[in-house]
């Protein structure tokens, strides 16, 4: 397969593509920035063994477009964008590479801001943040909000929370059977959501390190491998791992009412969203359900409170039971309904954005 670099960045709207290449560290990263009307792109970096190239450049265009609408749907002033670095993230690290990964993300002068994601971790950043100002989520000892994932496991919690009440006609989760898969950085604090509601939870994830350690804390809760979890029979299937898990192989497998996690990208493709919508499975738009995260270190950015950006990352809730109604409403699945929301938003602040200001002084 021969990717077409400039077709694909004209069908998603992209701006920019930068590949990075540093020799003494063996740093192999791609940054991409999708856009930039609400402001500076702003989205984590993922460290990953990716096969070839291409499946690193795929994974770095749809995650950067995936950002532009959390952004925009959590009503954030930021754009969207993503890096991935195509290595081993449990042999391949070092001082060097981030430092000059950190390097290169300065060199775009104030374009793009980046923190941690799948692979890699805060401690990370301390190097990147050597080179550039444009990092995010810095541990707390360093200046930074600390770890985005408890965020985002607060509001993948309230944004389950406002699943059930669409589906089931109350938000209370006691009883309800969910299949969480993937247990790590987010999965695990929410599964302490969960458990503290009384949810029956049924888990995996490809680290048996993980799976155990969920296993060890929440006595009662069940495990089954990795490509069992789409046979169990629960209420609310939640994805917390890696994305294309909504796929023509798994949703005839699904045994849910609804799907609502917060891997990101969890659609193949879109024709997989009107495919729950027909089989009457509510699904959560990832971006929308799983933006804790991306809302803390966007306040981080303003001056972090932490209260602050408790509160607006609780507001999922509201935001999901609204896009439910457009879906319900118009009939149409809740990915478009979500699309909606973001393109009527990014629209009216392009239209806005036309009128000359003179600078601020």
């Amino acid at each position: 397969m021969k990717l077409d670099i400039f077709k694909e960045m004209e069908k998603y709207g992209h701006e920019q593509v930068i590949f990075n290449y540093d020799r003494k560290s063996g740093l192999k990263a791609i940054i991409c920035i999708h856009d930039t009307t609400l402001g500076p792109a702003l989205g984590g970096c993922r460290m990953w063994n990716y096969e070839t190239e291409e499946e690193a450049l795929i994974d770095a265009l749809r995650l950067s477009r995936g950002m532009t609408y959390k952004c925009a749907v959590a009503g954030t002033d930021f754009g969207g964008g993503k890096t991935v670095i195509i290595g081993d993230p449990k042999k391949d690290k070092s001082e060097g590479l981030f430092r000059a990964l950190g390097r290169y993300v300065q060199s775009l002068g104030g374009r793009y801001y980046t923190g941690t994601d799948v692979g890699t971790y805060a401690d990370d950043f301390v190097y990147a943040a050597k080179e550039t100002d444009c990092v995010v989520g810095l541990p707390e000892e360093y200046g930074g909000s600390g770890n985005s994932a408890i965020t985002t496991a607060f509001g993948v919690w309230k944004g389950i929370k406002a699943t059930a009440k669409e589906v089931f006609g109350s938000d209370s989760l006691t009883g309800l059977r969910i299949a969480v898969q993937g247990v790590g950085k987010v999965g695990y604090h929410l599964i302490k959501h969960l458990y503290d509601e009384g949810a029956d939870i049924t888990i995996t994830d490809i680290s048996k390190e993980n799976a155990e350690k969920a296993l060890k804390d929440f006595s009662g809760i069940k495990s089954v491998e990795p490509d069992e979890i789409f046979d169990v029979d629960c209420d609310i299937f939640s994805p917390n791992a890696l994305g294309a898990v909504i796929n023509d192989d798994t949703i005839k497998r699904l045994k849910c009412r609804a799907v609502a996690g917060a891997a990101n990208n969890q659609l193949a493709e879109p024709r997989h969203g009107d495919i729950l919508h027909e089989k009457g499975i509510l699904y959560a738009p990832d971006y929308v359900i799983n933006a804790g995260g991306l809302i803390q270190v966007a306040d981080e950015l303003e001056g972090f409170n932490r209260e602050r950006a408790m509160k607006k990352t609780a507001g999922i809730y509201n935001i999901l039971m609204e896009i439910y109604k457009i879906s319900r409403e118009n009939n149409i699945p809740t990915y478009q309904a979500a699309d909606r929301l973001v393109e009527e938003r990014l629209e009216t602040i392009s239209q806005i954005k036309r009128s000359f200001l003179p600078d601020r002084r």
